[in-house]
C-alpha cells in the first residue's frame, strides 16, 4: 500500500516517474525522477 501512494504523489502531484528494477536475490533499485519546474495548470 505505501508503494501505491509514493507512486500517487509522485506522478500526479508532482508530474515525475517512478521506477522500480528487481532482480531475486539481488535487491530493487528505484529511480525516482522529479521534474524541477512544475507546469501550471489553468483552472476551467
Amino acid at each position: 500500500m505505501g508503494m501505491t501512494i509514493s507512486y500517487q504523489i509522485i506522478t500526479e502531484k508532482h508530474g515525475g516517474k517512478l521506477n522500480c528494477f528487481s532482480s531475486p536475490g539481488k535487491g530493487a533499485e528505484f529511480i525516482i525522477q522529479i521534474p524541477l519546474r512544475q507546469q501550471v495548470r489553468e483552472a476551467a
